[in-house]
């Protein structure tokens, strides 16, 4: 299984802003974030985790790793979407038919980025690699999760318009020995309460 965990709460998330290669840390709420998803998980047997190189991703890894007692290994695979010229911009500041066409067409990419069949492309060799083994964290971004969970089910990857994911959430993808993968849980912030 594959369990793939959102990082924790940085000032550009609270601001709602795109945040997508620019490497902001996390605020004291995100820190605090991942020390709930540690807890959540330091009675598990998982052994490892995988992050984004990302410092967001890592952080909230580190917290994950050390209640684990084993070490992160980071896998680019894992970054998030590259926004371009829209990184750390308000999705308001976009030009309103860029916006439109982004929403209606998977290969659309923002001036500098990449799009939503670009980061699909890179993340279903990730899952296909880990989700037969045993169980593994990837602490991961918004995109990419959408793309594992879009990956899982076989599905449009324009359906990412229609998902929501918190920070610090937790999102399971599964297969059964021999099996197809299947999405098992989506956004549990079960562990935020």
């Amino acid at each position: 299984m594959i369990i793939l965990v959102r990082h924790g709460e940085t000032a550009a998330n609270r601001a709602r802003l795109a945040l997508g290669r620019a490497d902001p840390s996390l605020t004291e709420l995100g820190r605090h974030q991942a020390r709930a998803l540690a807890d959540r998980f330091a009675a598990s047997d998982i052994g490892r985790v995988v992050s984004s190189p990302l410092q967001r991703a890592v952080e909230t890894a580190t917290a994950i790793a050390t209640a684990l007692d084993c070490s992160i290994e980071v896998d680019d695979r894992l970054i998030e979407m590259d926004y371009g010229e829209w990184d750390e911009r308000s999705f308001g500041d976009f030009p309103a038919e860029d916006l439109a066409q982004w929403r209606r067409d998977a290969s659309f990419a923002p001036p500098g980025g990449e799009s939503l069949i670009d980061v699909g492309a890179r993340v279903a060799p990730l899952c296909e690699s880990l989700v037969g083994g045993p169980s593994v964290i990837a602490v991961s971004h918004v995109s990419p999760i959408k793309a594992a969970a879009l990956w899982a089910m076989d599905a449009d990857p324009l359906l990412a318009w229609r998902m929501h994911l918190d920070v610090a959430s937790v999102t399971r993808v599964g297969a059964p020995a021999g099996g197809r993968p299947s999405l098992l849980g989506f956004n549990d912030t079960s562990h935020l309460v």
